[in-house]
């Protein structure tokens, strides 16, 4: 079993050796351009791209809640794009638009992907800023999605 590592530092730069998996929360009606997603789109611009086609061609593949796509942006380093937000919050809205089972749905299917990659996941606390989760409710996902079943995880502050 592995633990969840927690460190000071940037996400889209893997303090690991070996193959690493970037995963982060994304929206479902298609948006990229808050958030750690910017952060993203300056070193890489596969992840973006990908995410737009997938939303764009969403009524012939998997886009939905829970549904996961990795994107290869380096030889040993991948981003997940796990969508786990309804909508996005505004001024109006009432709740937040986190969705803790979309994410537990994605965190599933990552922990397959990555056990077959051989690769660890890095994260910020995903589901927590823009989506307005809290990682109380999101830690608990990780640890038993991933952490249990043996993927090192590491989250960024």
């Amino acid at each position: 079993m592995s633990t969840i590592t927690y460190v000071r530092g940037d996400a889209t730069a893997p303090q690991a050796k070996g193959v690493k998996v970037i995963a982060h929360v994304c929206n479902d009606l298609g948006g990229w351009g808050k958030g750690f997603v910017l952060a993203l789109s300056k070193r890489w611009p596969e992840p973006e791209t990908e995410f737009r086609r997938w939303h764009r061609e969403r009524a012939k593949n998997d886009f939905g809640l829970g549904a996961l796509q990795l994107v290869q942006v380096e030889p040993y380093v991948w981003v997940a794009n796990m969508v786990g937000q309804r909508g996005i919050r505004t001024g109006r809205s009432s709740g937040v638009p986190v969705r803790y089972e979309a994410i537990d749905t994605a965190l599933a299917a990552l922990a397959e992907r990555a056990a077959g990659l051989g690769a660890s996941v890095h994260m910020p606390r995903i589901g927590c800023g823009l989506a307005g989760g809290r990682w109380e409710r999101v830690e608990p996902l990780v640890r038993a999605r991933l952490a249990e079943r043996g993927v090192p995880v590491t989250v960024y502050d």
